[in-house]
């Protein structure tokens, strides 16, 4: 770390925890540039995965059954 960074680190820590939460929030919000491309990509997906559903080509599982099977593997 460059010193600017650890003198801003050390700012940041003296913050109330609020502040620090919210410094924090920012920061990864900062570094979670959405990507068109990928977000097209996901819709397309999404939507084979809808149309694959509605047409009986997939069948749904509950939540519960999936959260149980993990539960027993683990």
């Amino acid at each position: 770390m460059v010193a600017s960074t650890e003198a801003l680190l050390r700012q940041a820590l003296e913050l109330p925890a609020n502040d620090r939460a919210a410094l924090v929030d920012g920061l990864i919000v900062s570094l979670d540039k959405p990507d068109p491309a990928i977000d097209a990509l996901w819709l397309r997906e999404a939507e084979s995965r809808m149309a694959a559903y509605r047409s009986g080509e997939l069948d749904a599982v509950d939540a519960d059954q999936v959260f149980a099977e993990l539960g027993r593997r683990s």
